[in-house]
């Protein structure tokens, strides 16, 4: 699920629906664009702080004591056509941004086939991640430094464990919840439109901004 002016145009397959064709694809960036795409994304990283004036420094303190200093946010983007879900994670003094979402590695004939069978995948930036006029949905939870280190390792591993991309089966919604129920979040039902599945997580937790793991986790 995925999309900017980015050449990931719609692609028909015989017998298979237009709409039902490219439910999660964006070409993933070379590993120069992505780096370029991260240093670019210093400004963006820093939305929650950086529009508005820095409050007293007793306030300031306490907003830290409730939001913690490591995020996680779950994104929405569009695409060519369902829209593409990722999450965005880092500390809140630094600029620069992680991104880890599922998408379909290869070019166009890779994303048509992943709708009939599994492909390979690339867990990276995909182009389009980091461009605000394409986001649709955003639900940033905060997380103690304690906390962050786990969720942190589970999404490296998550990617280091998520070889393959089927559109039904093992897409970018699916990749989030993973990470959502792993924070112990409420999930919605993942096969629906990114901008929903983003959506509708935010209401399932109330809005809730801060997240606690429990011992078992």
């Amino acid at each position: 699920m995925t999309k900017k002016p980015d050449r990931s145009g719609p692609c028909i397959l015989a017998g298979v629906a237009l709409a039902a064709m490219i439910a999660c694809t964006t070409p993933s960036a070379s590993a120069h664009e992505a780096n370029k795409r991260v240093a670019d994304a210093n400004a963006l990283a820093t939305t929650d702080t950086a529009s508005r004036p820095a409050p007293q420094s007793t306030r300031r303190s306490v907003a830290r004591a409730e939001k913690g200093p490591y995020y996680v946010d779950f994104r929405a983007r569009t695409a060519a056509s369902w829209g593409h879900a990722f999450v965005w994670y880092g500390k809140t003094s630094e600029k620069a941004v992680e991104v880890a979402g599922l998408t379909p590695a290869g070019d166009t004939l890779a994303y048509v086939l992943g709708h009939i069978t599994f492909v390979p995948s690339e867990t990276g930036a995909s182009y389009g991640d980091l461009d605000p006029e394409y986001l649709t949905a955003s639900y940033r939870v905060y997380l103690n430094e304690a906390d962050a280190k786990r969720v942190f390792a589970y999404i490296k591993k998550k990617q280091a464990s998520s070889p393959v991309w089927n559109a039904e089966t093992m897409n970018c919604t699916g990749f989030i919840g993973d990470i959502a129920e792993f924070m112990g979040l409420e999930v919605p039902n993942r096969w629906q439109r990114p901008e929903n599945f983003v959506n509708r997580l935010k209401e399932l937790n109330g809005g809730r901004q801060m997240v606690r793991l429990s011992a078992e986790q």
